[in-house]
């Protein structure tokens, strides 16, 4: 089997390729199968997300988000998998896979964790921005450790006064010789504090998103430190801090592509991180979807189990349809942005907005299913409803994907 330079990812599926049937047992209905469609080599290396979802996050993704414990060492297991670095160029030691691949991926891992898949999709990111408008140099000399996952990396757009419009970012970086002296701060940065590269977007020029450009800054820099860690609703297992400049000296050598290009590839980032994160919330509501079924086929109310209340069969069903509608939405516009199609933008941001508002909505009925014990810790669906939330508000909000779509409509 031919695998495009991916050879731990091969040899691990040379050991976990086993009877399709014994996997179909553990939970894969028909008309939701999210293999439907897929190529044999798609759907290999999707079952081996499937099983390390099962065995390696599953049983201890509770534990992560009430003891806040950051999984590095399973991520770690996850990256020999060749998921640390899943649409990264071979020659730096990434998996050269398709954003299509990397969508099926996330959506597998995010059936045992979405928090900590979730992270693992901003260290995709990160180290993609690096391979993709990085020098040879800094493709040589961070990518490797950040596709191995050795190293951690945070990506640091949002500042406490601009979020949405990420254009008026005040952080700057003045050139001083061989140098650029940063000074701002970051807010709710993912991996802050513990990460080891920080690409960072600075002010180096003047106002809007032409003065933008592109920064490696990594931990230990002088001037270089973090605030306290935040205490979230979800995404627990990820720290999440400010990220503080303060006089930080940083090599023009770490400069990522030219100066005003950084706000163009922060932008080109977050077109990918978009699929990313509506896979994992598809990853969530097909995990919830089943935790409803079986819920239903065994809790009795009235003297009748309440699966075989019609109301209730009609809100699973509606949950499916949602489910499979958004997949297909993922999965078009994950095609659209590794052709570099001109619609492109429009259709991650669609994607996002309608894949993240549904598999909300699925997982808070799937919770609503539950009654009283969904509202339980001990019952897994209440995590993915946490988890989920920020999904509709992260990687641009959902009412800044509307003005992305309203304009690619009304600019044609």
């Amino acid at each position: 089997m031919a695998w495009r330079g991916c050879s731990r990812l091969q040899l691990q599926l040379r050991r976990c390729l086993g009877d399709r049937q014994a996997w179909g047992r553990r939970g894969i209905v028909s008309c939701i199968d999210p293999s439907v469609g897929l190529t044999e080599e798609q759907k290999e290396f999707q079952k081996v997300a499937f099983d390390f979802a099962a065995k390696e996050m599953a049983p201890y993704m509770a534990e992560w988000d009430e003891k806040e414990i950051f999984p590095v060492e399973t991520m770690r297991k996850a990256s020999q998998l060749g998921f640390g670095g899943i649409y990264v160029q071979p020659d730096v030691g990434g998996s050269g896979l398709s954003r299509l691949d990397t969508s099926i991926i996330f959506e597998a891992l995010s059936t045992g964790c979405v928090s900590t898949t979730a992270y693992m999709s901003i260290q995709n990111m990160c180290a993609w921005m690096i391979d993709t408008f990085g020098s040879q140099e800094q493709r040589h000399k961070y990518c490797p450790s950040l596709c191995s996952m050795e190293k951690l990396a945070s990506y640091c757009l949002t500042e406490p006064g601009s979020g949405s419009d990420a254009a008026s970012l005040l952080t700057t970086a003045k050139r001083k010789g061989d140098a650029y002296v940063l000074n701002g701060s970051k807010a709710f940065i993912s991996g802050g504090g513990d990460a080891d590269v920080y690409v960072v977007m600075c002010r180096t020029g003047g106002s809007g998103p032409k003065g933008i450009s592109c920064m490696v800054v990594e931990k230990g820099t002088p001037g270089l430190s973090f605030g306290k860690k935040e205490k979230k609703m979800g995404w627990c297992s990820q720290p999440t801090r400010a990220v503080i400049f303060e006089d930080c000296a940083v090599p023009v050598a770490n400069r990522v592509g030219e100066e005003g290009q950084g706000f163009n590839i922060a932008m080109k980032g977050l077109n990918g991180g978009r699929i990313n994160i509506a896979s994992c919330s598809l990853g969530a509501a097909h995990a919830c979807i089943l935790l409803a079924r079986d819920h239903l086929k065994v809790r009795k109310q009235f003297g009748e189990i309440l699966a075989s209340s019609q109301y209730l069969q009609f809100r699973l069903a509606e949950m499916a349809t949602r489910l499979v509608a958004s997949r297909l939405m993922v999965r078009n516009a994950a095609r659209a942005l590794q052709e570099n199609r001109e619609d492109a933008v429009a259709l991650c941001s669609m994607a996002k907005l309608f894949a993240t508002d549904e598999c909300f909505a699925i997982c808070n009925q799937a919770l609503q299913m539950h009654g009283g014990y969904g509202y339980l810790k001990d019952y897994t669906v209440q995590q993915f409803v946490r988890d989920i939330r920020v999904h509709q508000i992260l990687e641009g909000t959902n009412e800044v994907m509307r003005m992305i779509i309203a304009r690619s409509l009304l600019q044609a």
